[in-house]
């Protein structure tokens, strides 16, 4: 069996390089994914749709920056900031030409060497704020 730490470092190298035939080889045929939002989404198609609306808001330089990676089993937890600047629309929202950086969290469960399940964990208020389309909140 593969390792977990392994397949996540690949899976996040071939979104950095853009690799959508590698990364969706990573992922198991039955996969899916949990956003802030609490939608699931199912399949192989699903989790390339999702790397490609980012890939699409961020053309030019979207990376995920790995902080760290922490395994148990068949589970790893990926810690990364995700950098990008915003040329494309990304839900809807019009292109600001702004740089973020975002802290993520996506948890990993691995089942036949490959990417089952993933629940990504960030801050969406924040990334609103970095692109200039909600206020930041107000301070003591």
């Amino acid at each position: 069996m593969a390792n977990s730490e392994s397949i996540a470092r690949e899976m996040v190298d071939a979104i950095n390089r853009n690799d959508m035939s590698r990364y969706r080889q990573l992922l198991h045929p039955d996969y899916s994914y949990r956003g802030g939002d609490g939608q699931v989404q199912r399949g192989q198609d699903a989790g390339v749709a999702i790397v490609q609306m980012y890939r699409t808001a961020f053309p030019d330089d979207m990376a995920l920056d790995v902080q760290h990676i922490h395994t148990a089993g068949d589970t790893a937890i990926i810690e990364f900031i995700g950098k990008g600047t915003h040329c494309g629309e990304l839900a809807g929202i019009a292109p600001t030409g702004r740089r973020i950086e975002l802290p993520v969290i996506t948890v990993l469960e691995m089942r036949d060497g490959k990417v089952h399940s993933e629940r990504e964990y960030m801050d969406s208020a924040y990334l609103m704020q970095q692109l200039g389309v909600m206020p930041a909140p107000a301070t003591a």
